[in-house]
């Protein structure tokens, strides 16, 4: 009673042996070539701990939430300097409207002009300078949310749409 296991077999256990041989080579290859990624990952993983002159990973933490801290508070000041700009911005004057023309027909050119200034919220001044040969007289008259309680002149009239964008 011989019959071996081996013997049962289909095909030539020579043929088994080699091919199992084969397979651990290769499970040999692959076991070293992880030894090797593995040594390489631990000293990556060894000099990222020790850091830069010794000093430790909670050390470059705590560096870089002081930064990001910092970086808050920088940017916390610049929206409030933003805010503080924009609402500067409103209160200057922005629109402006210019008329020249020629108050005395006959005295000469355009040397009398009506120049309108208005803020964010339409509300300003027309000012009038009136020239004429004994001398130059200048009217101002207070704009607020595109209106006046004054009766305004045709060229006040005209330099006040102008700022206010009704034309050109």
């Amino acid at each position: 009673m011989d019959n071996s296991v081996l013997n049962q077999l289909p095909v030539d256990p020579a043929y088994l042996i080699i091919g199992l041989a084969v397979i651990t080579i290769l499970l040999m290859i692959i076991v070293i070539i992880c030894m090797i990624q593995m040594r390489k990952l631990y000293r990556r993983y060894d000099y990222f701990m020790r850091g830069k002159d010794a000093e430790t990973l909670e050390d470059i933490i705590m560096e870089q939430m002081e930064v990001i801290s910092e970086l808050k508070a920088e940017d916390r000041a610049n929206k409030d300097s933003l805010r503080n700009t924009n609402k500067n911005y409103r209160s200057a004057f922005q629109k402006f409207g210019l008329v020249k023309y020629n108050a005395f027909k006959g005295m000469g050119g355009n040397l009398s002009f009506v120049m309108a200034m208005l803020d964010y919220t339409n509300t300003g001044f027309v000012l009038n300078s009136v020239h004429s040969r004994e001398g130059c007289y200048v009217y101002i008259k207070e704009v607020d949310r595109g209106e006046t309680d004054v009766l305004l002149g045709s060229e006040e009239k005209d330099a006040l749409e102008q700022a206010l964008g009704y034309h050109s």
